[in-house]
């Protein structure tokens, strides 16, 4: 399969004009991989427009990132039979995406060299295809620019709605496999005996090196707690690995754990076991207490499995494997044959050695006689490096396994992959030829527009004719794949509460086209239709009368919003073509959870079904759920592609509600979550320690465990990281053309609900509640308790400025006569040298971080219980955090809360109008609201210029120091003339109700 790169040339736009007539005479050249391309010239035209299409084939797609994509547009000269430069644009191997993907980008033109000059812009889609029916364009001789021949222009341009795109691979990128690690190359497979293995020692458990608590009033058992394990890649010591003899593995995160694993493919040949001649064979794994149990199929004597089953090591205390073969009875089931194991005798695989091949085993009966029938297995040891884990039914997700069971499906692990959000604009401009119902009157008319469960409603136009005009814009989110269709109605509201629908039309988001900036998008007329057809001679009369006049297109120039701006994980733009090229990689070892609080009661005691949830970016993974175990082990390890620091990974640990539970309504407990900012991070430290987690109920903030994660951040492209921080956080879209608050608030609700409705339909789902908690959805809501967080917080902000101030009053005061000589020193200094005021404030800025450097964070920051207010909180508030919007309480508590929400807004507005007076006091200096202050004012204003004129400033200067800072015995208790003055000056309290 062959691939080639496909490129639209649009259009270009303000060329710079080169005939000496003020126009140009406008192709484009095209350069890619030794083959050159030609448009046709358009004459006289600084804005053309030639929509061609043209294909380039592709020597060696491994190399594809490496080429460029070079785009010259020359000026035609007819006269000379030469050509001169317009400007050129380079497009990297890396911007290259399939066409599904590709979005016209309008490209500034760039210099040939220092002296040109070039202006305007150039319209290009550029994309991956491996369409057979596409052929190559046909390659032009290239013109030398002093070339007495006229340019010959062979290509001729390609129809793109007469060409299909498909896109499969590309093989140049590396797609993340669906497992959670790619393993290193271990040693070549040697058979070891499972006693063999078994007697190695299990790694010691975590060790505590120190435990860190952000403020002394910090409970210590809610701090974070640094760990020294030892992981596939050897002891972790000081955030470094100190390797062991042993190769090490990029599966270096976790601790190594070893499993049995059993691949039971299929059977043949088995015997008819009922008097009718059916047999509904399945197959039992039995290792001691474990058994694991493959799906019966009914009637059919050569079945197929293919299901593998996991035992982990640790639990292991048989040491024979029996596989037996029974069919399915209604009364009891009945044996056909068994394969016994010597677990002495298994192999022990380690990736990325080829996968053990399953053969024929021939089955024995209950004598130990071989029979015809015979089964396909395969059986080794590995670990969870090994291709099979993440699919296989684990002993320890459930006792005993049973895959034909309904929720053997919801305790395996999974990558998710979130749906690509677009924000879809649509401009409702105007709509024409209306027929109303009733003739006798003007329609008082508005649009409603569905895409999915999202409404949105433009303003009621009450027109004196029956071409209504709105001009207005209605933003929806939508995800890949299109599954919705965007339906827009115009209704009449004929009376209070009763409306009625002039005409509908319904438009498939896959014909609506995208766009990655804000040029303008050219507006369509869409035919109104009627919903119910009464009279069937009047709908073929009117069916073409009523049309509606829309802009519509799919935003991709900003990123969709769809958690808490606090806590983003992604904010590249939705168009593929935008993405800068990554910055690092991201690793995170799930190791274990520790202490967990029980969720459930199972035979009289207290348990829990755990699992853990980490997000980042686009992909989602669940880690396989751990039965009955309140320490569960997950030894799981992830890796995420990182484009920005300024960004958070969140891990949850939730409790599996659906094992055993006929009723599906039933939603997963959350048990706590992990955030961790990437910038906070070292590049190439492994930090592993263990988290409490923290969860906030109406009765207090309460420790539900600990999980034990390992962390590593590492750097591929250092010069790319650094200029993230010169970056705009968000997508240019953002600033070009931004949303209000309002709207954001509404699309990332919206947003949520798409991403959990698609992940809620994975196999296994991932549930509402969880997206939701994972998302900090409720963040934004009313809270007396943030409220003082966030308050406390501020004044910490400021609380060095207030320390300074209280150091200089201290100063002014002399309480240490020695210091206050020093300052003033260090004063007249600066004021006759002001040139050195800048160098020594950011001098001591420099001394102050290198100081601080020793004492830098050698941990990432946690969930902090005081920084929160989440110790002494008051339990009526978080009742009222945890109070449903809108509330469900009694009115007499309701009442109770609002008047305490109007006290202390009657503070707040006290403290707001006393802010207001001061700068209405500031106003009224000039303004001669009250005539005898404002003569004053001028007059010292006069004075003043006269007296700084003559008098050089730094006299002026070191003058008011020395007088701000003058002794004590030279002040008075009594206020200062100017605050005097000031405070008589006139507000406008005096013209409020």
């Amino acid at each position: 399969m062959s691939l080639k790169l496909g490129v639209d040339v649009a259009g270009a736009h303000n060329l710079l004009p080169k005939d000496g007539q003020g126009s140009s005479s406008a192709f484009v050249e095209l350069f890619f991989d030794g083959q050159t391309y030609r448009t046709t010239v358009k004459e006289k035209d600084l804005d053309p427009v030639w929509d061609e299409s043209f294909y380039f084939n592709i020597s060696d797609p491994s190399m594809l990132s490496n080429f460029t994509l070079d785009a010259f547009v020359y000026n035609n000269v007819k006269g000379t039979h030469s050509r001169s430069f317009l400007g050129k644009v380079s497009i990297t191997g890396t911007s290259f995406v399939p066409y599904s993907d590709a979005v016209v980008l309008h490209y500034p033109l760039e210099k040939r060299g220092i002296f040109s000059r070039v202006r305007g812009e150039l319209g290009l889609k550029v994309y991956i295809t491996d369409d057979p029916t596409i052929k190559s364009s046909e390659p032009v001789v290239h013109m030398a620019r002093n070339s007495e021949t006229k340019p010959k222009l062979v290509q001729e341009p390609v129809k793109r709605s007469e060409v299909r795109h498909t896109f499969h691979h590309l093989p140049h990128q590396t797609q993340a496999p669906a497992n959670t690690a790619v393993p290193a190359a271990p040693p070549p497979m040697m058979r070891y005996g499972y006693e063999q293995i078994k007697s190695n020692p299990p790694p010691p458990p975590p060790k505590l090196v120190h435990m860190y608590s952000d403020s002394a009033s910090q409970p210590v058992d809610y701090a974070l707690k640094e760990t020294s394990p030892y992981l596939g890649g050897g002891r972790v010591v000081g955030g470094r690995v100190i390797h062991t003899d042993k190769a090490s593995s990029t599966y270096d995160l976790v601790e190594k754990m070893h499993f049995l694993f059993v691949r039971v493919v299929k059977a043949r040949d088995l015997p008819h076991m009922d008097i009718t001649g059916s047999l509904d064979p399945y197959v039992e794994v039995r290792i001691g207490n474990y058994k694991g149990v493959t799906r019966h199929i009914e009637k059919n004597q050569n079945p197929m499995w293919n299901i593998v089953f996991a035992f982990s090591r640790e639990r292991m205390q048989a040491s024979v494997l029996d596989v037996v073969v029974k069919d399915k009875d209604l009364l009891k089931d009945d044996f056909v044959g068994f394969v016994r194991f010597d677990l002495n005798e298994v192999p022990l695989r380690v990736p990325p050695d080829s996968p053990l091949a399953p053969q024929w085993y021939r089955l024995e009966d209950k004598k130990g006689d071989r029979i015809k029938s015979e089964l396909m297995l395969a059986v080794w040891i590995g670990t969870q490096a090994d291709e099979a884990f993440p699919d296989a039914w684990h002993s320890d997700a459930a006792t005993p396994v049973d895959s034909s069971g309904a929720a053997s499906t919801l305790i395996r692990s999974k990558v998710y992959q979130a749906p690509r959000l677009w924000y879809v604009r649509v401009n409702v401009v105007e709509a024409q030829d209306l027929v109303p119902t009733d003739k006798t009157r003007f329609p008082d008319t508005y649009v409603k527009a569905h895409i999915g469960n999202q409404v949105m409603k433009t303003k009621t136009v009450q027109a004196r004719s029956l071409n209504p005009l709105w001009n207005e814009d209605l933003i929806f989110v939508a995800a890949e794949p299109f599954e919705d269709h965007l339906i827009l109605t115009v209704e009449d509201r004929v009376g209070p509460g009763k409306d009625e629908i002039l005409g509908r039309v319904i438009i498939p988001l896959n014909m609506v086209e995208k766009r990655a900036d804000d040029r303008i998008i050219h507006s369509r007329w869409f035919n109104l239709e009627k919903p119910v057809a009464v009279d069937v001679d009047q709908l073929k009369k009117d069916k073409f009368s009523m049309r509606i006049h829309l802009r519509i297109c799919l935003d991709g120039g900003y990123h969709v919003l769809d958690e808490s701006t606090h806590y983003s994980s992604d904010l590249r733009p939705t168009a593929k073509q935008l993405w800068k090229p990554t910055i690092g990689v991201l690793e995170l070892g799930i190791l274990n959870a520790v202490g967990l609080h029980p969720m459930k009661t199972r035979d009289g005691r207290g348990t829990s079904d755990t699992y853990c949830v980490a997000k980042y970016g686009h992909k989602w993974v669940r880690t396989r759920t751990i039965v009955d175990n309140l320490s569960p082990k997950y030894n799981e390890q992830y890796t995420w592609e990182v484009f920005d620091t300024a960004t958070v990974l969140t891990v949850g640990v939730f409790d599996n509600s659906q094992l055993g539970d006929k009723d599906s309504s039933s939603k997963d407990l959350k048990i706590g979550k992990v955030r961790i900012r990437i910038s906070t991070l070292e590049a190439g430290r492994v930090y592993t320690h263990s988290y409490p987690l923290l969860v906030l109920n109406p009765k207090g903030v309460k420790k539900m465990g600990e999980v034990h994660l390992a962390i590593r951040f590492s750097c591929t492209n250092f010069v790319n990281m650094l200029y993230t921080y010169s970056r705009p956080l968000l997508p240019k879209m953002h600033y070009v053309r931004p949303f209000s608050v309002m709207q954001l608030d509404m699309l990332r609700h919206q947003a949520v609900l798409i991403v959990a409705t698609r992940l809620g339909r994975a196999e296994p789902p991932l549930r509402k509640e969880v997206v939701e908690y994972m998302s900090d959805v409720d963040s934004h809501l009313w809270s007396m308790r943030r409220s003082k967080a966030n308050f406390f917080r501020l004044m910490t902000i400021f609380a060095p400025l207030f320390a300074v101030s209280k150091w200089f009053g201290d100063i002014c005061m002399w309480r240490n006569p020695i210091t206050t000589i020093l300052v003033h020193v260090l004063f007249i200094m600066l004021v006759c040298f002001p040139e050195l005021i800048l160098p020594t404030v950011f001098l001591y800025m420099f001394l102050i971080g290198i100081w601080n450097f020793r004492y830098r964070p050698r941990y990432p920051p946690h969930m902090n219980t005081k920084i929160s207010q989440a110790e002494g909180v008051h339990p009526d508030e978080l009742d009222e955090e945890f109070d449903t919007f809108p509330t469900s309480r009694n009115p007499d508590l309701v009442r109770m809360r609002y008047d305490r929400l109007r006290s202390v807004a009657g503070r707040i507005q006290t403290v707001i109008g006393d802010i207001a007076t001061q700068g209405e006091r500031m106003q009224s200096l000039l303004s001669w609201r009250d005539p005898r202050a404002t003569a004053i004012f001028v007059t010292f204003c006069l004075v003043a210029a006269i007296v700084l004129y003559v008098t050089p400033f730094q006299a002026i200067a070191a003058l008011i120091g020395i007088y701000m800072m003058r002794h004590p015995r030279f002040r008075h208790r009594l206020p200062s003339v100017p605050i005097n003055f000031f405070r008589r000056l006139p507000a406008r309290t005096d013209s409020m109700l």
